[in-house]
């Protein structure tokens, strides 16, 4: 599992710069980035990210006004760090409840211990790798992470298995979605892929290329938000060789 995250900051490059800081801390994935407050609010009910990241050198009581908005909606809201060139904000920001306030440019040493607090706070939890499918009285387990990807077939879904093998769930698609481990992700109406499979991306012929026999998943244009976190993700470790 990783932490998710939300950067609400209208500076394209200040963006930038934190999720490259973020990577080398490893367990963070950039969830949804926000050029304002109302794009910020609706990010977070829409994506639930467990770290909001606000820079408030621009506009920073329409963001504190964002933070009280939320509790309208939220029972818990994520954990909320503001970020800015100078400490002008800071009183405020811990009234309206910031787990911290990191000054630009960052450093090292501060940002390392937020978010050891962080992790020591809120530690991440492992998630159940057995999946129990059921049908009346039979109960069939399996191992999720045997599972290649799950297909839609009418009201029923197929889960396609690493061996080659087919199981069956007389439930739809939609059911299994949000009770899968995180490295499953939804990319089309009828299919979702285990992302520990998946060996290619292709934006122009709009598919997903596993590692088992070349197969290819197609993804649609309303999972593409999808497919780019999946991208981020599968990038995270890799050596890049862009031209």
């Amino acid at each position: 599992m990783e932490y998710t995250y939300t950067i609400i900051d209208s500076d394209a490059t200040s963006n930038l710069q934190l999720q490259h800081y973020l990577e080398d801390y490893g367990d963070f994935t950039c969830a949804s980035i926000a050029k304002d407050s109302n794009e910020g609010i609706n990010f977070i009910l829409k994506y639930s990210p467990q770290i909001v990241f606000i820079n408030l050198n621009h506009k920073a009581h329409e963001y504190f006004q964002m933070v009280m908005e939320l509790h309208q909606y939220l029972t818990t809201l994520p954990i909320l760090i503001g970020i800015a060139k100078g400490k002008q904000h800071a009183y405020d920001a811990i009234k309206s409840g910031f787990f911290d306030y990191w000054l630009m440019p960052y450093n090292e040493f501060d940002i390392r211990k937020s978010l050891l607090r962080l992790k020591k706070q809120m530690p991440l939890e492992r998630e159940p790798q057995t999946l129990c499918l059921s049908s009346y009285r039979d109960f069939q387990y399996i191992n999720t992470d045997e599972i290649l990807y799950l297909k839609a077939d009418n009201n029923a879904t197929e889960f396609v298995m690493k061996d080659g093998t087919i199981n069956n769930a007389f439930k739809t698609l939609k059911t299994f979605e949000n009770q899968l481990p995180k490295n499953f992700i939804r990319i089309h109406q009828s299919y979702i892929v285990n992302v520990n499979f998946i060996s290619r991306i292709s934006y122009g012929k709009s598919v997903c290329t596993l590692k088992q026999n070349k197969q290819q998943l197609p993804f649609s244009k309303s999972y593409k938000k999808n497919i780019d976190i999946l991208k981020q993700v599968l990038s995270k470790n890799t050596i890049s060789a862009l031209n």
